[in-house]
């Protein structure tokens, strides 16, 4: 199986911590060159240094906030004109949660802000790369709920699932080119958002954060939460050759949790 990524260059968004930093080390073990993307630089810094490294791959990171359209735009504009970025990885922390019918229509504005259009940007600042290598990877990290809506978590699955449409609608306008589009749709996975989900079952139910947390396990059928190591190999392998007729699927990571097909 060719999984090989050398010469190819990444850039993996939200890769400060949780899934992007895990699809990012698992990038560069398949020898991509890696460029992490999130807010905070002096973390960054460090996840860039701590990357896998063999003799010739190069690392680096860029701090900016994705709902900043235009400083989003020239810093990753500015990247692709250094070096052809082949590999986009979309991630982004998800809107905070509860129900769709009481959220302030500022927070579906924001969201769609931080997901979709920024999304968009990084696509069309990225794709002449793609195109004039006539070879592309583009992987969102969405949500399960694009299939099965989540309880409580009303503008979340809004705005997830308009870029599970976008980027299948994508996917069909950029094969020509060589491209694939893919979204990956992780389960109860333990980073920073399943503290903040677990956080807003407690408060809304009286329950405790550790009887949410024994519901939420008892929920998958294998019995635990993902690890994000799990998750970024599933992105890894959607940006390998060996993915390369996969295109357009939105792939859930769930442990089995999903009930439907």
């Amino acid at each position: 199986m060719d999984l090989k990524l050398d010469g190819r260059h990444a850039l993996v968004c939200g890769a400060s911590e949780g899934i992007g930093r895990a699809a990012a080390h698992e990038l560069a073990l398949l020898g991509a060159d890696v460029t992490v993307l999130a807010r905070r630089g002096e973390v960054l810094a460090d996840v860039a240094a701590a990357l896998p490294r063999r003799e010739g791959q190069q690392h680096g990171w860029i701090a900016t906030d994705v709902s900043q359209t235009d400083a989003l735009r020239a810093q990753a504009e500015a990247l692709a004109a250094g070096r052809p970025v082949h590999i986009l990885v979309n991630n982004t922390g998800g809107p905070p949660g509860g129900p769709a019918h009481g959220a302030e229509v500022s927070a579906y504005l924001e969201a769609f802000q931080r997901h979709l259009i920024a999304n968009h940007v990084l696509v069309q600042a990225l794709l002449p790369g793609m195109r004039a290598a006539n070879w592309g990877r583009i992987v969102n990290v969405v949500s399960t709920s694009v299939r099965e809506p989540i309880a409580n978590l009303g503008v979340s699955n809004t705005i997830r699932g308009a870029v599970a449409s976008w980027a299948k609608t994508l996917s069909r306008e950029l094969a020509p080119f060589g491209i694939t589009v893919n979204n990956v749709l992780p389960g109860y996975t333990e980073t920073g958002r399943i503290e903040q989900i677990v956080r807003d079952r407690a408060a809304a139910s009286g329950q405790s954060p550790e009887a949410i947390l024994e519901g939420m396990r008892k929920a998958v059928p294998a019995g635990r939460f993902a690890r994000p190591a799990e998750i970024g190999g599933v992105i890894a392998f959607f940006c390998s050759p060996a993915a390369g007729y996969v295109n357009g699927t939105s792939l859930a990571v769930d442990g089995g949790r999903m009930q439907s097909i």
